[in-house]
C-alpha cells in the first residue's frame, strides 16, 4: 500500500517562507508523477505545481515565481519551496503522486496559515 506523509506547514506572516516536504513509501510502480495540490476553506482543490519524472513542471499562474517543485528520486520524496507567502496561500497542502498506470494517491494534508 502506498503512503504520502506530508510535513513543514506552519502558521507564518505574509511575506515569509517555507519548505514543505512529502516522502512515499510501499510498493511504487513506475511513478509518472509528484507534485501538490491545496484546498483553502470553501474552495476547491487547485493544483499548486507538479514535478513529472520526465516532462515540464506545471505550476499554477498564481504560484508562478514564488513556489518551487522539486523531486528526490532515490528518496520518492517531493518538496514544495513557498517564498513570500501571501494570506491567500492558506490552505491545506496536499501531496499527490500519480503512476504510469495512473493510479493516484494522496497524503492527508499540512496546514498552511499565512496571518499577520
Amino acid at each position: 500500500q502506498v503512503q504520502l506523509v506530508e510535513s513543514g506547514g506552519d502558521l507564518v506572516q505574509p511575506g515569509g517562507s517555507l519548505r514543505l516536504a512529502c516522502t512515499a513509501s510501499g510498493i511504487i510502480p513506475g511513478i509518472y508523477s509528484m507534485g501538490w495540490y491545496r484546498q483553502a476553506p470553501g474552495n476547491e482543490s487547485e493544483l499548486v505545481a507538479v514535478r513529472p519524472t520526465v516532462g515540464t513542471i506545471k505550476y499554477a499562474n498564481s504560484v508562478q515565481g514564488r513556489f518551487s517543485v522539486s523531486r528526490d528520486f532515490v528518496k520518492t520524496a517531493v518538496y514544495l519551496q513557498i517564498n513570500n507567502l501571501k494570506p491567500e496561500d492558506t490552505a491545506i497542502y496536499y501531496c499527490y503522486l500519480k503512476t504510469y498506470s495512473s493510479d493516484e494517491y494522496w497524503g492527508s494534508g499540512t496546514q498552511v496559515t499565512v496571518s499577520a
